[in-house]
């Protein structure tokens, strides 16, 4: 039987990778629904003990006072103020 090569011990993550790894989450698109209603969503919570959530704005407001002690909340829901580009005249 060959010898088997130890494990090299684990790295452990500096902070400024990880915020490294959360400036590089990616937006969220319109296909991104609300858990709650299947609207656009806006807001995205990750628990610290794991999983992923998704809320449109109105649900985002509700649900995330309570979630802030347990999760990372990233809101875009600002992008609702954005101007919206016009269609050309015809």
């Amino acid at each position: 039987m060959w010898p088997v090569a130890p494990e090299p011990p684990a790295r452990p993550q500096r902070p400024e990778e990880a915020d490294v790894n959360a400036a590089l989450a990616p937006t969220l698109t319109a296909a991104d629904r609300c858990d709650r209603c299947g609207a656009q969503a806006y807001v995205r919570v990750r628990l610290h003990a794991g999983g992923e959530l998704l809320f449109c704005a109105h649900h985002g407001r509700e649900h995330t006072p309570a979630l802030a002690g347990i999760a990372e909340i990233h809101d875009e829901s600002e992008r609702l103020n954005e101007p919206t580009s016009a269609a050309p005249a015809d």
